[in-house]
């Protein structure tokens, strides 16, 4: 098990604090929910985690395979809605690798993605639709 440390610094900031590292980072509220939007808010370090996670998961079998995913990047945007209540609405994921993969290293690693503990861990209702591209077209992002 893993801990994890926060402190609430006021004006609706905090940090937290990796206890095994003692790594720390900061949050803000987002400026469309009474924020400064200074930092990463709550919601922003679950699009994080998931982004963080696919690519981590994806390098772990990819090392095992002998695969260089070096240089793959993702993008996720964070939707918000309101109704019923302000929660994340989707995570929507753009996922680039670059380099020359054959149809079963290709399936192997978007299938490793999409199955990763932070996407596992999501509720149903948030929407993740995930867009991969390989090779020249995810170099020439």
């Amino acid at each position: 098990m893993v801990k994890i440390q926060a402190k609430y610094e006021g004006e609706l900031h905090c940090v937290a604090t990796h206890a095994p590292s003692k790594v720390t980072l900061q949050t803000d509220a987002p400026v469309d929910n009474m924020g400064r939007g200074a930092s990463f808010s709550p919601t922003d370090l679950v699009a994080t985690a998931l982004g963080t996670c696919m690519l981590t998961t994806m390098g772990i079998v990819a090392q095992r395979n002998g695969w260089n995913i070096a240089g793959a990047t993702i993008e996720v945007e964070k939707g918000m809605v309101a109704d019923p209540v302000r929660r994340i609405g989707s995570l929507t994921v753009v996922l680039r690798v670059p380099g020359e993969f054959d149809e079963h290293a290709r399936k192997t690693l978007e299938q490793t993605a999409l199955t990763c503990p932070v996407t596992r861990s999501l509720h149903p209702d948030v929407s993740v639709p995930v867009r991969f591209e390989w090779s020249a077209r995810a170099a020439a992002r």
